[in-house]
């Protein structure tokens, strides 16, 4: 058939004396068009066009039908074979036939308006017509789904220029009384409307012209008076989406300027300030004409007399709100920083001049990085600096720290510091850095320090640095117990100082000289006593150094020709010269201060200019590396170095770290030697080579681990777990076979608990070696991978171990469950269930607060499984809740909390029970997690 045969074929049920008959013959015409329209002539179109319209004036009943038969016509045919002008001639018989009114089939009717304005042009040939009509269909409309839709076509009406003409009220109130929208949508809503939707929707019709400006602005100030914070909010936010220059606006600043104010909600508050902000930027971009007013200028005129004479009031509570709206109103362009500057800045500075307490609020609320644009504080310069150097001079802290603040603003702007203000400036946080006791004010005079530095190098490499350093070296070891108090509050601000300032190539050139100092004369033991505390810090503002330094040749040649080589210097003299003849130790000795030179040298290799790395490394050839804990320093060198690097005689140096990891006797040295070996296996190219290289060393360490009268069993196993931590990360076929072998160790008697231990090192990110930073080779997922592959080993382990060994494997899984990502605990832990069952019933207290952590974001969305085992679960958390370890019981009864989703009615009376202890416990946290968990239950 045709389609027209198919109207011919339908005759006697579409021409039927019964309504419903004529119903279900339409409805099955606009069935078949909705799966075959492709097939359609125009005219076809034109025929079916002119019978739908006629069947609009049809008994009510077949209106749905008829209106999904247009909706067909319109989506399929308008771009090929839509006849001219049927747009019009569809809209108007929906305008004239179809009563809204009635509601029968609002939705569709809207869908056919909107696909009109998607695909036609001919619609604007209706004026204000079309307007009209539209106002009529939508008038009175409730359902969310309807309106959300109008609210759209609305938008289109405004945004593609249709005529409103004497409709434009009309338009306005029929789309405003919405306004603010107010709307909840149902539980398990199957549409999806959101309130959000409807509100930004309706805000894109009421501030699309200018046109409603007159009707919008009333409308506005009515909600703004209202009580209701909702409606306040959404006023403001329409008000800064009215994008439109007319000077009505003015009148809008006084509401806003009144909401900041007057309000106590920062939601209100931010919403008006952002209006201000939208309206300043509005009148900024608008065209100005000779013989026109300038609307910015009058507009400000408003901001300002509401404003300034708040600033110069006794009373201070208007201060900040006066001063969040100057500030709101110059970030929105660079004209309006200065009209605001040029007006308000004036009548400031004399207030410094008469009331210097003002000078903190004043300051912090105007110095905002609005203003911070070219020239706005120009003409203020000479003034802005006496104002600072005079509050840096006075003893308020507060002042202090402001002034500090001011400081590093007038800095970043060109222009407003000549040199000798950079060098007055210095002068004043010198002076402060060495005498100021309240920390805030150090700590605000050290960040202060840092910005003007790296602006302004020369003036601290000159002055700041050779003052701090005759500061630091000044006194001796004769000091009384308060001088040495004192001299060591005035190093550490120093030590922190030199790290701060020390971003620039040139700065950094001068003051690592000072610190490196520091480290020699500790070790000399001369007569100004640096203590180890002291030479700690130096290594820090080292360490900051050189994670802050540009990244420069310059910086990279420092650190690596001057820097690393003399830190290993000392060290090797200290370790080589042992006691003098006072008996005394030198202080690089000591494990802290070693631990505080290796992420120096670490962070060097790792991070300057790696094209020195290897020239560091062959400076290295010939110095004595068997004075046993140096060797750390040499795992800060090479296990930091880029992959592209060299290591030269790498498989000498394998050699060597392999023997002193499983000879030496002190933890530090094979420990360091372990994890240098580690991370150079990690980043060695694959080949036989390194597989050779693996399995014999392999070979060695299981020898050891088998023999249980080893005297080195302690150091063969932890070379092994660092090297599968390598070759775990890289996935290194290999490692496997050393994984195997730390299962089997969970058995053995003296290794077990370390084995179990080691699970953790293997799945925890590495602080100083094997990570990404230190350009270690680290396969993304390899957590979720070693679990895949090794989670039925443990399980088969469990169950084949004796009783006494259980506890090793429940703590090995523990560890290896506690660092997956949460999602992968989610998903994987039923398989585990019965494990983590008696996890909780393992008398080690990190076993239990750890599985404790696993299951809590599992009883969130627990799996059937766990369900079935809720007996067991509720009898060993109500266990727990009475454990000696507060972590332990804050996490059970958190987890007793997240039971109470379950069906618990069996349970109820035995945990409300077991609740009544933790109710009384010593601990504050525990008696808090206690009341929200018996109120649950």
């Amino acid at each position: 058939f045709s389609v027209l045969q198919l109207v011919e074929a339908l005759g006697l049920s579409l021409t039927s004396s019964q309504p419903h008959t004529r119903a279900r013959g339409v409805q099955l015409l606009s069935e078949v068009l909705q799966e075959c329209y492709g097939n359609l002539t125009e005219r076809e179109v034109e025929v079916l066009i002119a019978f739908y319209e006629n069947r609009l004036k049809d008994h009510y009943v077949v209106t749905p039908p008829v209106l999904q038969g247009l909706k067909a016509l319109v989506s399929g045919c308008v771009c090929t074979a839509l006849p001219t002008g049927s747009a019009v001639s569809m809209l108007r018989s929906l305008f004239q036939d179809v009563h809204v009114q009635v509601k029968l089939d609002i939705i569709r009717m809207l869908k056919i308006h909107q696909n009109y304005f998607n695909e036609s042009t001919e619609l604007k040939g209706l004026g204000a017509d079309f307007v009209f009509g539209f106002v009529q269909s939508m008038d009175g409309e409730r359902d969310p789904r309807n309106l959300l839709l109008a609210f759209q076509i609305a938008q289109n009406i405004i945004n593609r220029g249709y005529d409103l003409g004497k409709f434009t009220e009309e338009l306005f109130e029929v789309t405003s009384c919405y306004f603010p929208i107010d709307f909840t949508p149902p539980p398990n809503d199957p549409h999806g409307i959101t309130k959000e939707q409807l509100i930004q929707a309706l805000r894109a019709v009421l501030a699309g012209t200018p046109k409603f400006a007159e009707f919008l602005l009333p409308l506005l100030i009515e909600k703004l008076d209202s009580d209701v914070q909702s409606a306040k909010l959404d006023s403001l936010q329409t008000l800064c989406a009215f994008n439109v220059s007319v000077l009505i606006l003015l009148f809008s600043v006084v509401i806003v300027s009144l909401q900041v104010f007057q309000t106590s909600s920062e939601k209100i508050e931010s919403a008006g300030l952002a209006a201000l902000t939208a309206l300043t930027s509005c009148l900024s971009r608008s065209v100005l004409n000779s013989d026109s007013e300038d609307s910015l200028s009058t507009f400000l005129d408003v901001v300002l007399k509401d404003c300034k004479h708040h600033l110069c009031e006794p009373d201070l509570k208007l201060v900040w709100p006066s001063a969040k709206l100057l500030q709101a109103a110059c970030s929105a362009s660079n004209r309006a920083s200065h009209i605001i500057a040029a007006s308000a800045m004036p009548s400031l500075i004399e207030q410094y001049n008469t009331r210097t307490q003002r000078f903190e609020l004043i300051c912090v609320s105007v110095f905002h990085p609005s203003m911070l644009e070219e020239s706005v504080f120009l003409a203020f310069r000479q003034s802005l600096c006496s104002m600072v150097f005079s509050a840096l001079s006075e003893t308020n802290s507060s002042l202090q720290i402001t002034a500090t603040s001011v400081l590093t603003s007038l800095a970043q702007q060109a222009g407003l510091l000549l040199d000798s203000d950079i060098e007055l400036a210095v002068d004043h946080l010198t002076r402060l850095l060495l005498t100021e006791e309240d920390d805030r004010v150090s700590l605000a005079v050290v960040e202060c320090a840092g910005t003007l530095a790296e602006l302004h190098p020369a003036a601290f490499t000159t002055k700041l640095i050779p003052r701090l350093k005759k500061e630091m070296f000044s006194g001796d070891n004769s000091s009384t117990a308060s001088e040495l108090h004192s001299r060591h509050a005035v190093r550490q601000q120093c030590l922190s100082a030199l790290a701060a300032i020390s971003i620039q190539p040139s700065v950094v050139q001068e003051s690592t000289p000072v610190l490196l100092e520091v480290l020699s004369s500790a070790h000399t033991g001369n007569l100004v006593g640096f203590s180890v505390e002291e030479v700690v810090l130096a290594c820090r503002s080292l360490q900051r150094i050189a994670e802050q330094v540009q990244d420069t040749e310059e910086a990279g040649r420092c650190f690596h020709d001057v820097i690393i080589l003399r830190l290993l210097s000392l060290a090797l003299q200290a370790a080589l010269q042992g006691e003098g003849s006072s008996g005394r130790h030198s202080p690089l000795v000591e494990e802290v201060v070693l631990s505080a030179i290796v992420p120096v040298i670490s962070t060097s290799c790792s991070r300057l200019q790696p094209m020195f790395a290897g020239q560091t490394l062959l400076k290295q050839q010939g110095d004595s590396w068997t004075q046993s804990q140096m060797v750390c320093l040499l795992m800060g060198c090479v296990c930091s170095l880029p992959r592209s690097v060299e290591v030269p005689q790498i498989d000498q140096l394998l050699s060597q770290l392999e023997e002193m990891s499983c000879s030496c006797s002190h933890p530090l040295s094979y420990t360091s030697a372990a994890k240098c070996f580690a991370a150079l296996v990690n980043k060695r190219s694959q080949g036989d080579s390194l597989d050779s290289f693996i399995q014999r060393t392999m070979k060695r360490v299981c020898s050891e681990l088998d023999s249980p009268s080893s005297p080195v069993r302690v150091q063969a196993f932890t070379l092994m777990i660092w090297v599968a931590k390598a070759l775990l990360l890289r996935y290194h076929p290999l490692s496997t076979a050393l994984t195997d072998k730390l299962f089997s160790l969970l058995d053995d008697a003296d290794l077990g608990p370390m084995a179990a231990e080691g699970f953790s090192l293997l799945m925890s990110d590495s602080v100083d070696v094997l990570n990404r930073a230190c350009h270690a080779d680290v396969r993304i997922m390899y957590r979720q991978r070693f679990f895949s592959e090794n989670s039925a080993k443990l399980v088969q382990g469990f169950n084949a171990a004796p009783q006494e060994k259980k506890s090793n494997y429940l703590k090995a899984l523990s560890n290896i469950v506690n660092k997956l990502p949460k999602q992968v605990q989610v998903t994987e832990l039923p398989a585990l269930l019965s494990l983590l069952l008696e996890a909780l019933s393992c008398p080690d207290q990190g076993v239990q607060l750890s599985t404790l952590s696993c299951l809590e974001p599992v009883l969130i969305d627990p799996p059937p499984a766990l369900i079935q085992q809720l007996e067991a679960l509720v009898s060993r958390l109500l266990a727990l809740v009475g454990s000696p370890a507060m972590n332990v019981r804050i996490a059970s009864l958190r987890c007793i909390h997240a039971l109470s989703r379950f069906p618990i009615l069996p349970f109820r009376a035995r945990v409300l029970r077991a609740l009544a202890q933790p109710l009384d416990d010593k601990k504050r946290l525990v008696r808090r997690e206690a009341v929200q968990a018996r109120g649950e239950w």
